[in-house]
Order: C-alpha cells, then structure tokens, then sequence
C-alpha cells in the first residue's frame, strides 16, 4: 500500500487539523514537538505521512501530487487558483474577505469609481472587483501590514480577512463589502481522488462524523 501524503499549513490551523485527525485514530506525536527538525512525519501502521507548509505552497503541492491531500485556508485556495478538488469545509479558522476602507471610501464603491485597491490578495481583489462590482481599479500588492494603506493615501480601500474587526476599529476603518466567508478547507489531488478514492472516501466519512 503506499502512502497517502497530506501537506498541513502550517502554524494554528494545522494544529487544529492534527486535534481532529486523532478523534479519528490517525495520530502524529512528533508533529506536535515545536523543537523538531524533522521536514515528514510518517505514520507506518496508516501508512501515511504528513508535512507542514507555507500556506500559500498547499495548493502547488497538492495540484502536482506531491501531496495527496491539503488543509488550507479557503483565501489560500482562491488566491491560488490551482486545480484541485475542494471537498470539505472543516468548519474552523472562521474570517471573511472583505473590502475594507474610511466611511468616506463608501461613495467610491456605491459610484464604481476608479480607486486603488491594496491587498495581499491581489487575485481576489482583482476577481471580485472585475467580474462581480464591474468596476475598474488598480490593485496594489502588499506583503505586510495593508491597513497602513488607506491611512497614508497609498490606496482608497483594502482587500483582506476580518476576524474581528478589532484592528480596523482601532485605525479608524471598517467592512464597506463582504466578499466571502472563510475557513479551513481540505483539498485533494486529482489524479488521487481517482486512484485512492476508497481511503479518501472513508477518511472524509470519519471526519464528518467529527465535525
């Protein structure tokens, strides 16, 4: 039997995932060691091996089969834009995507005028601006801190996730626009899902029954 690989992103969510895998039997102790050096983490008795990831890479290794099966973020999934299967919503790591900006950027939205949209999520921004508002804007990527740029005058409004709304409260922003919810999603390779369909399919069927 060979082994099913699964790419975790790393940091809360993939300690999440690691809580749900043992409600049903699979268990990776060594995972959980934060010291460890280690890159794979194998489970001989299941047959399985495990590895942590950027989250953004999730969805490369998962479309090029170097990992069977992925567990992401759904931001990660549709910045990335990769074939692959969405097969479940894991129902934790909860936030939305939203068009952020001052009251004052309302207007802009309501006329569709041209604005600059900052964001980490340059393809979302550009998709949800483009195909659903119709509207025409420039989008400009940003690697750290995107609520600086409506405060400096870098760009009108900003695309990114809300938890809690708490940063944006405190630097005088807010939600203008929903774009989408989000949580943590698992992936599948195609080719995969066809040559392990069984031990995939029974995989999800235990893992629903835990969620």
């Amino acid at each position: 039997m060979r082994y099913l690989t699964f790419a975790l992103a790393k940091g809360r969510l993939a300690y999440k995932t690691l809580e749900l895998l043992e409600k049903i039997g699979v268990n990776m102790e060594e995972m959980k060691d934060k010291n460890t050096r280690k890159l794979i983490f194998t489970n001989e008795d299941l047959k399985i091996r495990m590895f942590l990831s950027k989250a953004s890479d999730v969805p490369t290794y998962v479309e090029y089969g170097a990992a069977d099966i992925g567990v992401v973020g759904k931001d990660t999934i549709l910045e990335e834009g990769r074939k692959l299967y969405e097969v479940m919503d894991l129902g934790f790591g909860k936030c939305s995507m939203c068009v952020c900006g001052p009251e004052s950027a309302r207007e802009y939205l309501e006329h569709q005028q041209l604005i600059r949209v900052a964001s980490k999520y340059p393809n979302i921004a550009k998709d949800y601006f483009n195909h659903k508002k119709h509207q025409t804007v420039e989008i400009i990527k940003l690697h750290g801190s995107v609520e600086l740029a409506p405060i400096v005058g870098l760009s009108e409004v900003i695309v990114d996730i809300v938890e809690t709304g708490t940063t944006l409260k405190e630097n005088g922003l807010k939600v203008l626009e929903e774009i989408c919810p989000l949580s943590a999603r698992i992936v599948v390779n195609q080719v995969s899902m066809k040559m392990e369909n069984e031990r995939i399919g029974q995989l999800l069927g235990a893992l629903k029954k835990v969620i």
